[in-house]
């Protein structure tokens, strides 16, 4: 007799896989998985942002020519009626900021002893890049003539090397050393020192400096 197969007889089930088989499946698989994740992260809209727990990241700054302070320490200035702020390297420049300080000079920290002229500063308006909007600045010249150098003469300052005239009121006029004109004895700022006791015997006049030793020690001289 035929053997027939009915229809209605159920197919055998597939054997199963060898175990490094079933492994290397689940393998690529998980690749597969890893890669579309990274694709999905790369697909993001572009209006998302990654937090990062560890706290914002300061921007670079911005470029800033002549730094945060108006005429700051370094910077430098042109010539004219109207003081503006240029680049050291422009042949606009004519004189450097030694110091820049708050308040006046007469109630302010000293300038250097190199200071040529003083500039009073006020910076205001929307503009102002600073709070440093009131103040002074102790400048010199770029080039020579330096008249805050000893015995030139000029200067915001009294110096040991300078020289002055006195009145009968007792204010001394600095005048340059090598000055041989005039008939108002001329004296020379010898030394400073913090007391008028500490002055060599040979003083004839006592100059009122600034700083820490603020008494100039002067000596009479026809010239030099």
């Amino acid at each position: 007799m035929d053997e027939r197969v009915s229809s209605g007889a159920r197919s055998r089930r597939p054997a199963p896989l060898p175990a490094r088989v079933a492994l290397a499946a689940r393998v690529v698989l998980a690749v597969a998985t890893f890669v579309v994740a990274l694709l999905l992260a790369a697909c993001e809209a572009p209006g998302r942002t990654v937090t990062d727990d560890r706290g914002p990241v300061p921007a670079p700054p911005g470029p800033s020519p002549y730094g945060v302070v108006f005429l700051g320490p370094g910077d430098c200035s042109s010539r004219g009626p109207v003081i503006r702020e240029v680049f050291c390297r422009s042949e606009k420049a004519a004189a450097t900021v030694l110091a820049r300080h708050l308040g006046t000079p007469s109630s302010g920290p000293p300038c250097p002893d190199a200071t040529d002229f003083v500039l009073h500063v006020s910076e205001t308006g929307t503009g102002a890049r600073s709070r440093l909007t009131t103040g002074y600045a102790c400048m010199r010249n770029l080039e020579p003539p330096h008249p805050g150098d000893p015995g030139q003469g000029g200067g915001p300052l009294t110096v040991v090397g300078d020289c002055v005239t006195a009145s009968r009121a007792g204010e001394v006029t600095e005048t340059t050393c090598a000055d041989a004109g005039g008939r108002a004895p001329r004296y020379r700022v010898e030394s400073a020192v913090r007391r008028r006791a500490q002055c060599p015997d040979d003083t004839d006049l006592f100059v009122s400096l600034r700083g820490e030793k603020p008494v100039g020690c002067a000596r009479r001289s026809t010239g030099w």
